[in-house]
Parts: C-alpha cells; sequence; structure tokens
C-alpha cells in the first residue's frame, strides 16, 4: 500500500533493516498530525462500504505503531462489530456449517435416488416377469393360488402357458433356415419378458380404449406390443445380447472373441453403473445399441405374431356358481372377429377385424388399473439435460425432444439446424423438467374416499352402470325402435363410463406409486408446433382437475403479503361460476365471505358440508381451501410455508394473439390486453350478441321465417357456458361440424331437448348465430387468419409443406401430406398401412396454418417468460397459456410475462415471416400483409387482467 507523506519532513527516521511486528491498532482512515516541527498528513484508501472510524487516540502512538499497522496483512485485523452483528455473523456461520454436514447426506440420497430411477427405467418388465416366476413356485409349493387383485390373477393365469408358447415359437423361428420376417425380432429378448410386455400392453390397451367396448383393432394393438418390445430391447440389448452361433471353427473362433470382448464391454459398464458413473455408462451403451429404427410393418408384425400366441394360451373359466356334475366353462379370454359396418357419429365405420375380450374380463379390470406396468413415469431425479433431437430426458428409455409421430420432414428439420439455435428451447424444458412436484397427500385421500364410496361426485365418474331399458310391451314399430334408440343409448354411455373409470383408476394408480416420495420430476419434450408437453401421460399437471388437484410444489415457499392475497384469487378462480370474471378485491371479498365454508371443507372434506363440490375445478379448490386455512390457523399467516402453484391464465389466448399480431384496439380491449377496472369477458360478451340474434329470431313470423321455431326453442338456453368452448377454440381452426358437435354437448348436459332431430336443428342454427357474432366482432383476426391461409395455399400448391421459424428458434415444418395405403401380410391377417406420401395435403396445410402458426406463439411466449423466471430465480410451470408459480412470486411473474410479451411482439413478426416465404419460396407471388391497426402492445404492461 503507497504511503504519501507531505510535505517530507527531515525529521522521519531512516528505515530500519528489520522492523519489529508490533500488533496493528484499530485501522484509520486519517492520522491526526503530530506534534513534529512540521506537520504530516498521511493519507490512506478508506475500503468502500466500510462506516466511518473515529481516529485512535493519540496520546501512546508510536510512529513504529502505524509502519506495523500498514506493513501488516489485511486480513489479520477485523473491523469491530456490535453486539447484534457477531451474533448475526455466527449465525450464518452456524448455517454455514449446517448446510456442509448436511451436503454429504443429500448427495448420497441423491445417488439412492438415481440409482433407483435406473433401475425402474431398465428393470421394469424383468422384474415383474421375476415376480410371476415368484408366484408360481409359491403356487406350486403350496399347491394353492394366492390371494392376488384380479387382473394379477387373470396375469399369473396366462403366463406359464404364454411364455412356453413363445419360447417354443423362439426354438423353431431359430432351427429354420428360411425365417418369418418377425423371427429376427422375436428372438431378441427372453420369453418371459415378451410374455409380461405382450399381457400388460394388452391390457392398457383395453382400459384406454375411449368407447370401452372391451375390444381394439389388431392394427392398434400389434404396433403397441411391438413398439413396447423395441423400447425395452434398446435399453437392454447391451446387457442381454444373444450370441449368434457360427457354423465353421474360424467362425466359432471369432464368436467367442467377440463374446468375450461385449462379456469384458458389459462387465465395465456395469462397473460403472455401481460406481454411479451413468454418463461414461450411457456413451458406451449409445455405441453399443442398434440405434436404427424398427419401422411399422416391424413393429405390427411382430406384435401380431405375439398376439396371436397370447389368443392361443389365455383363457378364462367362469365363476365357481356351477353344479359339481357339470363340466368347468372354459372359453377363451381373447377372441379374433370381424365386425360389420356400423354408422357411428355419422360415418359409415367399414368392416374390420378387432380383438375382443370375454366379458367377466371386460367388467372386473377397471378397478385393478393399478396392477398394469406403466411406462414413463415421473423420475426420481432431475432429467438429463436436452442436447439434442434424442439427447435428454429420461436416464436410459428413448427419450426425443420433439413427437414427429414418424414424420421425416420434422426429424431432419430439428436435426440439420445448428444447436446454438435451439439454445433457448433446451434451456426452457430443462427449466420445465427440473420443478419439482410431490402428491398432496390431504386431497389425495379425499379423492381415495369419494372413489371407495363409488364416485359421482366432485366430477369423479360414476362406479354404476346407467340401467338398461326393458323391451315394452308394445310391439308397435314405434315403440320398439325408441327402445332400440334408448338401448343402443345406454350401452353407449355405459362403454364410456367404463373408460373414464379405467382412465380415473390409472392416474390414481400413479399417484398411489409416488405418493410415498419426497418429490419427483415430468421430462418435457415438444409437438412440432412447439408446444410443451410432460412425457408421462396419465397424471400430470397437464390433466384433468384431479391431476391438477392432488399435485404440488415439493419445496415450498412462505407466502408474504402478496401471497396470502393471491391465493384468495387463486381459491376464487377455481371457484368459477363466475366469480373468476369478478375484479380481484370483488374476489377477495367473496374468499371473506365464505371463510366458514372453506375452514369446514378443509377439516372435513367427504363428511362436511362440501361447500368445495359446489366448485367448477373441484379438487383444486379443495386445495385451495386447505392451504389456505393452514396460512390462516398458523400464528403468522404471512410467513406460513405453501406448496400451492397460483395460475396466471391467459383471457381467450389466441385472439390476444391475433388482436397483439393485427394491433385491433378493439379485440385488445376484449380479451384484457387493455387496462380495466375489472376483467373483460369475451364469452359473456358474445353470448349477449348471440341472445340478442336469437330473441330478434323469436319473434318473427314462422311461417315466413324457418329459424323462428328454433329460436324459441334456444332463447332460454343461451349462456356463456354454450358458447365458450367455440368461441376458445375459433382462433384454432375450429369448422362449422366442430362447433356445431361442441354446441350439441352443451344442449345435451342442460338436458332440456329430448328430441334428437330437435336437438341436431338448434345446435345448426345455434352454431351459426355464434360464429357470425365472433367474425363480426374480430375482424381483425379473421383477416390475418385469411392472409395466413391464402400463404399456405401457394406454398402447398407447389407441392412444398409450410414452413417457418417460432421466435425461440425452433423451425416449424406441417406434417400434412397425403398417405399412401398398402397390405402387409402377418401371421394372423392382412393389415393395411399408410406410409407418407409425396404429395402435399394442400387442403389440410391452408386450414391448419393459422391455429399451428398461433400455438408456435403461445409457445415461445411461454418459453421465454420461463427462462426469464428461471433467472430471476422463481419455480415456473407451465401449461401453454397457464403460467404457475408460488403465491410469493405472482407478482415478479405478472411483471416478467407481461414484459416478455411486449419483447414478443416488438418484432414486425408478419413482415419477418413474409420474408422468410419469399427467401425459401422465391418462385411464389405473396401477397402483402394485411393493414394492422393503432393499438401499441405496450399498453399490456399495466393491464392488470391480461393474465389473471
Amino acid at each position: 500500500m503507497p504511503l504519501l507523506l507531505s510535505p517530507i519532513s527531515p525529521c522521519v527516521p531512516p528505515p530500519r533493516p528489520r522492523l519489529r511486528r508490533l500488533s496493528p491498532p484499530p485501522p484509520m482512515a486519517a492520522v491526526a498530525p503530530l506534534n513534529l516541527n512540521t506537520p504530516i498528513t498521511i493519507l490512506l484508501p478508506v475500503s468502500v462500504g466500510l462506516p466511518p472510524l473515529p481516529p485512535p487516540a493519540t496520546d501512546d502512538f508510536h510512529w513504529l505503531d502505524l509502519f506495523a499497522f500498514l506493513n501488516s496483512p489485511a486480513d489479520s485485523y477485523q473491523i469491530p462489530l456490535d453486539e447484534k452483528e457477531m451474533e448475526m455473523e455466527e449465525e450464518l456461520e452456524r448455517e454455514i456449517e449446517l448446510e456442509r454436514e448436511r451436503e454429504p447426506e443429500r448427495k448420497a440420497q441423491h445417488r439412492r435416488l438415481r440409482q433407483r430411477q435406473v433401475k425402474a427405467e431398465t428393470e421394469a418388465w424383468a422384474r415383474a416377469a421375476e415376480e410371476y416366476r415368484e408366484l408360481e413356485r409359491e403356487m406350486l409349493d403350496r399347491k394353492l393360488a394366492p390371494a392376488l387383485p384380479y387382473v394379477k390373477s387373470l396375469f399369473l393365469g396366462w403366463f406359464e402357458p404364454l411364455r412356453d408358447a413363445i419360447a417354443r415359437d423362439q426354438e423353431v423361428q431359430r432351427r429354420k433356415r428360411v425365417k418369418h420376417v418377425y423371427a429376427k425380432y422375436l428372438l431378441l429378448l427372453p420369453a418371459d419378458k415378451l410374455a409380461v410386455i405382450v399381457m400388460h400392453k394388452m391390457m392398457g390397451v383395453l382400459m384406454s380404449s375411449k368407447d370401452g367396448g372391451g375390444s381394439f383393432r389388431v392394427l392398434q394393438a400389434s404396433h403397441c406390443i411391438g413398439e413396447a418390445v423395441e423400447r425395452e430391447f434398446k435399453v437392454q440389448t447391451f446387457f442381454q445380447k444373444t450370441r449368434k452361433k457360427g457354423t465353421s471353427k474360424n467362425e466359432g473362433e471369432k464368436d467367442q472373441a467377440l463374446e468375450k470382448e461385449q462379456a469384458k464391454c458389459r462387465k465395465h459398464v456395469k462397473t460403472l453403473v455401481r460406481r454411479r458413473k451413468l454418463s461414461e455408462a450411457q456413451k458406451i451403451v449409445q455405441q453399443e445399441i442398434e440405434l436404427e429404427e424398427w419401422g411399422t410393418e416391424a413393429q405390427v408384425k411382430l406384435g401380431t405374431r405375439l398376439i396371436e400366441l397370447l389368443l392361443d394360451s389365455a383363457f378364462v373359466q367362469s365363476p365357481a356358481d356351477q353344479t359339481p356334475e357339470s363340466s368347468p366353462d372354459i372359453r377363451p379370454e381373447f377372441k379374433h372377429v370381424l365386425r360389420q359396418p356400423i354408422v357411428e357419429n355419422g360415418r359409415l365405420k367399414k368392416k374390420h377385424w378387432v380383438i375382443e375380450c370375454d366379458p367377466l374380463v371386460h367388467d372386473g379390470f377397471e378397478s385393478t388399473a393399478r396392477h398394469v406396468e406403466i411406462p414413463y413415469l415421473p423420475m426420481l431425479v432431475p432429467p438429463k439435460k436436452w442436447k439434442g433431437y434424442d439427447t435428454g430426458g429420461y436416464l436410459f428409455l428413448p427419450s426425443y425432444i420433439m413427437r414427429t409421430h414418424g414424420v421425416k420432414d420434422q426429424k431432419d428439420a430439428i436435426k440439420s439446424i445448428p444447436r446454438k439455435q435451439l439454445r433457448k428451447v433446451f434451456e426452457a424444458l430443462d427449466i420445465l423438467g427440473s420443478t419439482k412436484w410431490r402428491v398432496n397427500r390431504r386431497v389425495h385421500d379425499a379423492v381415495e374416499t369419494i372413489w371407495s364410496r363409488g364416485g359421482g361426485i366432485a366430477g369423479l365418474v360414476d362406479k354404476r352402470n346407467v340401467p338398461l331399458s326393458e323391451r315394452p310391451e308394445s310391439e308397435a314399430p314405434d315403440e320398439i325402435q325408441k327402445w332400440k334408440w334408448s338401448l343402443k343409448k345406454a350401452k353407449k354411455t355405459n362403454r364410456e363410463l367404463h373408460a373414464k373409470r379405467c382412465d380415473t383408476e390409472l392416474k390414481l394408480s400413479v399417484a398411489r406409486k409416488m405418493r410415498e416420495e419426497d418429490g419427483f420430476y415430468f421430462p418435457h419434450n415438444l409437438d412440432f408446433r412447439g408446444r410443451a408437453y410432460p412425457m408421462h401421460p396419465h397424471l400430470s399437471h397437464l390433466g384433468s382437475d384431479l391431476c391438477r388437484g392432488v399435485l404440488e410444489y415439493a419445496e415450498g415457499q412462505p407466502l408474504g403479503k402478496s401471497g396470502l392475497c393471491w391465493l384468495k384469487i387463486h381459491l376464487a378462480n377455481k371457484y368459477g361460476g363466475g366469480i373468476e370474471k369478478l375484479s380481484h378485491e370483488d374476489k377477495l371479498a367473496f374468499v371473506e365471505n365464505h371463510l366458514p365454508d372453506i375452514f369446514d371443507s378443509a377439516a372435513n372434506p367427504v363428511d362436511g358440508n362440501c361447500w368445495w363440490m359446489n366448485a367448477e375445478d373441484h379438487f383444486q379448490c379443495l386445495a385451495a381451501c386447505m392451504d389456505l386455512v393452514d396460512a390462516l390457523t398458523s400464528s403468522s399467516p404471512h410467513c406460513a410455508v405453501s406448496h400451492l402453484p397460483i395460475h396466471q391464465d391467459g383471457s381467450c389466448n389466441g385472439l390476444q394473439h391475433y388482436a397483439a399480431l393485427g394491433r385491433d384496439y378493439m379485440g385488445a380491449a376484449a380479451v384484457n390486453l387493455v387496462p380495466g377496472e375489472k376483467p373483460a369477458d369475451i364469452y359473456s360478451e358474445i353470448a349477449a350478441r348471440v341472445l340478442d340474434v336469437v330473441r330478434e329470431d323469436s319473434m318473427k313470423d314462422p311461417d315466413t321465417n324457418p329459424t323462428a321455431p328454433l329460436a324459441r326453442v334456444l332463447v332460454d338456453q343461451v349462456d356463456r357456458k354454450l358458447v365458450k368452448q367455440t368461441v376458445m377454440t375459433s382462433v384454432y381452426g375450429v369448422t362449422y361440424i366442430g362447433a356445431r358437435q361442441q354446441i350439441t354437448k352443451r344442449l345435451q348436459e342442460k338436458g332440456l331437448i329430448t328430441d334428437d332431430k330437435l336437438l341436431y336443428d338448434v345446435s345448426c342454427y345455434a352454431t351459426r348465430v355464434t360464429l357470425d357474432a365472433l367474425g363480426q366482432m374480430f375482424q381483425s383476426a379473421r383477416g390475418i387468419m385469411a392472409w395466413l391461409g391464402d400463404c399456405a395455399k401457394m406454398i402447398a400448391s407447389d407441392n412444398q409443406p409450410v414452413k417457418w421459424t417460432s421466435p425461440v428458434g425452433l423451425p416449424v415444418v406441417q406434417p400434412y401430406k397425403k398417405y399412401k395405403n398398402y397390405m402387409i401380410r402377418t401371421s394372423l391377417q392382412c393389415l393395411a398401412l399408410r406410409r407418407e406420401g409425396d404429395t402435399i395435403a394442400i387442403q389440410r396445410q391452408k386450414a391448419a396454418f393459422p391455429p399451428n402458426f398461433v400455438h408456435s406463439f403461445d409457445s415461445s411466449h411461454m418459453m421465454m417468460t420461463a427462462i426469464a423466471c428461471e433467472d430471476a430465480g422463481l419455480h415456473f410451470a407451465g401449461v401453454h397459456d397457464s403460467f404457475w408459480v408460488h403465491a410469493c412470486d405472482v407478482d415478479k411473474m405478472n411483471q416478467i410475462l407481461r414484459e416478455q410479451f411486449v419483447k414478443l411482439y416488438s418484432m414486425p413478426i408478419l413482415e419477418n415471416l413474409l420474408k422468410e416465404f419469399q427467401t425459401s419460396f422465391p418462385t411464389v407471388e405473396f401477397p402483402p400483409c394485411p393493414p394492422q391497426g393503432d393499438f401499441d402492445v405496450r399498453e399490456v404492461l399495466a393491464s392488470t387482467y391480461f393474465f389473471n
């Protein structure tokens, strides 16, 4: 440190060869003038941020102390602290020491979870096969069938004969000189593992069938089974590779050497896995595994053969109510039957072959879905970071960043661009996947209690079927026809109820499996438009109210003052019934007025007054009630820790994007881009316009106006709910037929129109009026949609797919081409497959481009918001146009998502799109961009109800 002496005094002593090291005095900013002939002023630099210190006492100060202080190391002295600061520093040191002590345990826990995750991904089918082998041994030892759930008992009965049949077929194929096409795939996995995959996948296809009819097409099931076998092979082939036997001595020596090399490599990988060096193990496995795709044809041929073996092996016996003299009624579990042509939903279904299961099985397995193996469960550790098309997500299960469904153009587009361009996409998916979730046990307990009592309330499907009407005594043709129609409708309803029960069981089975975990993660990937989805298919925050109600953040945050308000607003939003359209102040007042109901709902969710069951989002409302009561009953509500994600949803988000694209002030005001005292409700506005038209038509003369009778039937049924879905999907390309079906469903729910013909006519009339009202209110959006459709038609007419780049750098290619059908012969039947052709489907390209373009922008907005929230330290989750954070962070996220929206639409989007089209398709003459209005997108920054 330089010493400045001014002026230089002759009294300064010469430097000593060796200075004594003295204890330094307290640090000084300046030294008082010494009592010498010439005063000496010593200037020292003062550290920034330190408080000014009092000058030291100079009565016993010696100049040697000064030199010793200046030559001492900086860390050899400390600034004196007061008592409070010393306590704070000691507390900080204790926390740091505690964190150091916890770190080894955290690392050990992470290693244990990672090991469990590896086993879950690589050993699921092997464990299931071992379980059935163990049950077989138990039966032989005890000479008694174990007490098992229904589906497990079925599987146990099928396992041994199916395994033996597969083993025999494998042996036959090995001996054949000319093998079947499926043979090389059949030999890749052991027979017991193939048997388990076939059983579980067949039951899974049955349970996920939307019509719940106990049957499914051969093509659907065979493709599902073949795909599962391929996936399992790609995971396990490195560890269980089969050595091909050679005939000659030299070939045998080569095979022996190869086997030794493979065994050595396998041992090396197992050692790496045991030492938790998974990244190195994955690299070696990736090099060894045969990564080429089998293709649909190979998957279907293998799956069909395995189904055929199951048909010959699986049998079911009638219940034990037969007389001892009668022979046991043993019949095939599955049948291969030909379905005759039928008309369904106005369309003719051609005759086709299906696999049909026995009614005994069909009626019994819906309550035991928990025993069906579910692939791609939530992860126990954070997913791998995305680094490429097939690099990221699960540790060993095949994971792809985009769901291309086999479309080559999409796959090539995302593989061909530089990784740097996809940096934001990778980062956003990593952020979504790193959010830690857990099961909300109290809500889950309430769900299980209601479900065990038969469901039918709080949005859960009823476990009872609709009763079938008996045949009328009268044989009048009209009565018989009416009875047949009602019988058909009841059976269809029961099939749908059955499918919903299976779906609920699958969701609850995942919740039961994950309930005791401290936390888990959902790896995400994209559809071709860039929208992010969890890779797990059943229980995720993307799902229904049931799914969202039983999930919460694993890591909590103190509410804070603003967080407590947002928690109350969230509860009001989830209660619904028009409350969600009130101002924030009115929502808070609503919650305050219903505090007794909220406390009762939290304390007695099933056996109390059940106020929460009147909500629109039942289980999400219950979760909010419980969280709010926890806060209000704590000693300090603002300091209560909340795990509940608070939602901020866009107001008809598709129309928000169109209003911003066209700078349309009228449209912007209708969807809350413009600040207002209370939220604008576009659905109520459209409903009011529709009601005005219907009332006007109902007053007309039926003789001159055929719509008058229909208007009179409809006039008392027009409300916000009737038009909401149609308004919401109008910007996403809903067709007239789709809109009519939506409105028909709403009218059926009201139950005021019982005649099917009248219901159809009224629905058609309501659809026309609703779409006309939409066109009048959003003319700018209609103009942009028309321009986008015209551009797409010009590109597609040149036999090119429409493609563009989203604001986050994702290449988007529309996959719509004309498909070619071709027949393949399998061991069970001939199947018709489709392959992608070379001709572009012009009409589909045109109709799909406007909604797909908007979807690519709402996904970009979500990704930009996710990255900005991560930078701000927020725990972010998102579902398309619904953004979630902790209650204490809602204000910060609201600011971020508005800033990102303004940033997104400050770019000349339509002009950039036109330039991209002109560059990619130079021979096409595109029309100019549609004119824009005078809306300033920066007004969004001050709009309270833009997302709310």
